[in-house]
């Protein structure tokens, strides 16, 4: 396990030299919120403010989004990883005495997590020091917070771990553009990045709380604005953990099938 940890540290300390990076997207995530909070007020004011949720919840679900956008998106993947498939660097990977799939995991999580802290406590620095009613609200309970901590760890192995099956799926195919960026389209809808889950139909939204994406960001920033409450916690944190195990034991089944099929040319 110490080992699969210090490839957490070694990605984790490179992603913290990017303070210039994190600088200029501090800029665009504050205009890009900013420009959410205020099309969510003018909708609630045309509507009579009967929206699914509260406005002072969207806003803090806004900003908590822009926030720890590096740990929950799926487009943002590891471009690394995806080098080492296409040119061919794989084979030092696996000769290794390694987990390839662990590893790999190790460092996605490593560079999200350094990506996060760059820029989460800026961006919410600055989100709080937006005039009402566009500044996001507290923790609606000290325990409503302790569950947001707990459910955002599990929302980041969700998110690594359906991440790491679109690495292995580049094994399968010529080039993984396109389908990449079809699938992370439409898990940014289906995940609340796009629309809060609350916001989409019943019908539909019955069927995206089916699927692995509704147990990404979706849950932990519902319990710290207080949408997402009492009863209906428990069996969304058992959902999280039943997503992550399945995603995980697909991406390693996937790894051995990938494995089997590998052929590196050239010296």
């Amino acid at each position: 396990m110490r080992k699969y940890y210090l490839f957490f540290r070694l990605r984790f300390a490179a992603g913290v030299q990017y303070r210039m990076a994190a600088i200029t997207a501090l800029t665009t995530q504050l205009v890009w919120g900013l420009m959410e909070c205020l099309a969510y007020k003018a909708i609630a004011e045309a509507s009579g403010n009967s929206l699914p949720m509260n406005y002072s919840a969207i806003v803090s679900y806004i900003w908590l989004k822009e926030a720890l956008l590096a740990l929950f998106n799926t487009w943002a993947a590891d471009n690394d990883i995806f080098g080492m498939i296409l040119n061919g660097d794989i084979s030092y990977e696996m000769c290794r005495p390694l987990s390839v799939y662990s590893m790999w995991f190790s460092r996605t999580v490593g560079g999200r997590v350094s990506e996060a802290l760059l820029r989460c406590i800026p961006v919410l620095l600055c989100a709080f020091l937006m005039p009402y009613p566009y500044k996001p609200g507290l923790p609606v309970s000290m325990e409503a917070f302790a569950l947001f901590l707990l459910t955002a760890v599990f929302a980041l192995g969700v998110t690594v771990a359906f991440c790491m099956l679109v690495y292995i799926l580049c094994f399968f195919t010529l080039s993984p553009q396109g389908w990449r960026m079809v699938l992370t389209g439409a898990i940014d809808f289906l995940s609340g990045n796009i629309i809060p889950l609350p916001f989409f139909p019943q019908g539909y939204r019955k069927i995206a709380e089916l699927l692995p994406f509704a147990y990404m960001q979706n849950v932990p920033f519902r319990i710290y604005c207080g949408d997402l409450a009492g009863a209906d916690i428990p069996p969304a944190i058992l959902k999280q953990i039943f997503w992550f195990l399945v995603l995980t034991l697909a991406g390693m089944l996937a790894w051995k099938q990938a494995e089997k099929r590998i052929i590196v040319q050239g010296g």
